[in-house]
């Protein structure tokens, strides 16, 4: 792939870092699908893509791996085949499992990762990887609510005690803090959410703002010899 204009900026040796780092993204759909991407493009070289869903027709508003010849197939084949596209050199370990308790060892053992990006929708899912991660010392960002807002993005990266204004981070602040977390850098939106009845709404400006602020968290943590 050519990085031409990315090393314009941060020079050969900072690319090389960026390549040398492996990421494990655990979610695929609307901000992991994204993240990807985004990652791939900024040089990130080797990828582990977790998820058990497969495209649907209501994923066409958001996601990047939704395309009407896309549905049905699973996510994570279909993100991988996207960033070979992009760059051919790229390594992409693709799961197509659910990220459970009982799944996390197994995920884990198998690949060392420089930083987890947490993109899961299910709670309960949520805190177990993250309590995963925590008690091996791994590095992870996870990706707070994205849904039923429609104004300007206000994406932010913050711990988790910090947030407001996101119905997904109070109650996970709440069972991270039965779990004995005490702090979790995640991404959050300050942007009031619309009520809705029933299911989450969503608009694609929302949930990508979310998936590039992510991207550019973990870009800089490495440019800043953090992971």
């Amino acid at each position: 792939m050519d990085n031409s204009r990315t090393k314009l900026l941060i020079g050969e040796e900072n690319c090389q870092l960026i390549a040398s780092k492996t990421v494990a993204i655990i979610g695929t759909g609307g901000v992991g699908g994204m993240v990807a991407i985004s990652l791939c493009r900024c040089g990130v070289q080797n990828f582990t893509l977790v998820d058990f869903d497969k495209v649907s027709p209501s994923n066409c508003n958001r996601q990047v791996v939704a395309w009407q010849d896309t549905i049905g197939k699973n996510k994570v084949d279909v993100l991988k085949n996207m960033i070979l596209a992009i760059n051919p050199a790229a390594k992409v370990n693709a799961i197509c499992k659910r990220v459970e308790k009982e799944s996390l060892k197994a995920i884990f053992e198998k690949q060392a990762f420089d930083i987890v990006v947490d993109a899961i929708d299910s709670v309960a899912d949520k805190v177990e990887l993250i309590c995963y991660c925590k008690n091996h010392d791994i590095n992870i960002i996870s990706a707070m609510g994205a849904g039923n807002r429609i104004g300007l993005p206000q994406f932010h990266v913050s711990d988790i005690y910090k947030t407001h204004d996101d119905a997904l981070a109070k109650v996970m602040r709440k069972k991270l803090k039965e779990r004995g977390v005490s702090t979790l850098q995640v991404v959050y939106s300050s942007e009031k959410p619309i009520k809705t009845k029933g299911m989450v709404g969503s608009i694609a400006y929302q949930v990508q703002s979310c998936a590039l602020v992510i991207c550019s968290q973990v870009i800089n943590k490495i440019l800043r010899r953090e992971i």
